[in-house]
């Protein structure tokens, strides 16, 4: 039977490590092969690739009408990323292809696109996907088809001034329980930078003023937020992903932190490009007081994927730029410099001739120097006012009717 010919049809990417997952960004070349495996000759129709990347999101919500009315609400959407079709194997005029027994081997590339793509994702309401699917037509038989996924990452690098800028804020809270206060209680916290990369350790900086009547404890966190965007509606997800305990601060004590140590463990990067799912981290400082709700200071955060630079490198490479320039304007600038050339070597007798004038007669400026010097003042006067009449130069004729000021 037909069936029993095709022993094998798989995808293989073309990557430098072998058994290693493809990771790609934008822009790259994505290639491979499709491998069919045959045990005897079989006619096909065609071969297609289809590569395709989509953001999905996904959930319901169950809502209540009436006290026996209650209907489910769905909530999804879809942003396309990658649309990418291409024809492997296929007859030009239309007829089967015949394959012999045996390992074939189609390959395919492609480019990603030059805009930013969204780093592949993985939620509990969505997911960020890139595959590659393959479909094989034979007659009388029913399509084979086969999908393989493969990582796309979007580089963030921290060497900018946006995520290099420290990030420091300071909060406080009266704490009370019901009509009594127990005292103020504020938080003062400062990191060096707002970009990090997983595995780095983050000093945090802070001072706790607990002015209560209680004792407090200081605690710190890095959060991970997911949110899910469908039809103006938001569907958000919290997880702590490390913690940091202090030591307990008594009443009217003061506690500080000089640069206590958090570890980032491995967390994916921060997705902030994409209009239904977003990856955000938050260092939280905070203290539980007992008895009401704790006290917090938000501090944003940005997972990278390209490591700080060390400072090193980058003064060995202005150095090494800075010497070049160096040479480069040594080899320009001769050792002796020479003497400039004589004029009548520039400058022909015709011209120096041409460009000789009569002398113009001297002035005789001997006198005015002779008289003292004022300075000239213009005269402004006003011009005197009308000369005031009884008689009205432009009477009114005598036929007028007077008018009345009432009327």
């Amino acid at each position: 039977m037909i069936f029993d010919k095709l022993k094998k049809l798989y995808i293989v990417f073309d990557s430098p490590e072998i058994d290693s997952h493809p990771v790609f960004s934008s822009g790259d070349v994505v290639s491979g092969k499709v491998v069919l495996n045959l045990s005897g000759e079989s006619k096909v129709q065609s071969l297609k690739l289809h590569a395709e990347g989509f953001a999905k999101v996904h959930w319901t919500e169950s809502r209540s009408a009436g006290s026996s009315t209650a209907y489910t609400q769905n909530y999804s959407d879809e942003v396309e990323y990658l649309n990418r079709r291409e024809v492997l194997l296929q007859a030009d005029n239309g007829e089967h292809t015949l394959l012999s027994a045996g390992r074939h081997e189609f390959p395919f590339s492609f480019q990603l696109p030059e805009e930013t793509l969204v780093t592949s994702f993985e939620g509990k309401h969505g997911s960020i996907r890139y595959w590659v699917k393959v479909k094989l037509h034979r007659p009388w038989a029913t399509v084979r088809k086969i999908k393989k996924e493969f990582t796309v990452i979007e580089p963030i690098d921290i060497n900018t001034p946006a995520l290099l800028a420290p990030q420091a804020g300071t909060k406080d809270k009266m704490a009370r329980v019901w009509y009594r206060n127990f005292g103020q209680v504020s938080i003062t916290a400062k990191i060096d930078r707002k970009g990090y990369t997983p595995g780095e350790v983050i000093p945090v900086f802070a001072e706790f003023d607990n002015a209560t009547s209680r004792s407090v404890v200081p605690k710190a966190y890095i959060t991970q937020t997911q949110t899910f965007i469908a039809r103006g509606t938001m569907k958000q997800k919290q997880a702590v992903v490390a913690t940091l305990s202090g030591d307990v601060v008594g009443a009217q004590r003061r506690e500080t932190w000089h640069g206590r140590a958090i570890k980032i463990p491995p967390v994916g990067p921060s997705i902030l490009q994409c209009r239904i799912i977003k990856v955000e981290y938050m260092l939280r400082v905070c203290v539980d007081v007992p008895g009401t709700s704790k006290l917090c200071l938000e501090l944003p955060l940005v997972m990278g994927t390209i490591p700080l630079h060390p400072f090193g490198s980058r003064t060995s490479s202005v150095s090494s730029q800075y010497s070049v320039n160096l040479e480069w304007l040594r080899m320009a600038i001769p050792e002796q410099p020479e003497p400039p050339p004589d004029y009548s070597s520039v400058v022909t007798d015709e011209e120096a001739e041409r460009n000789i004038t009569a002398p113009h007669p001297e002035e005789d400026l001997s006198g005015i120097m002779e008289h003292p010097l004022r300075a000239f003042v213009q005269e402004f006067r006003f011009r005197p006012p009308p000369v005031y009449c009884e008689i009205d130069p432009n009477p009114q004729p005598l036929n007028m009717r007077r008018r009345c000021m009432t009327c």
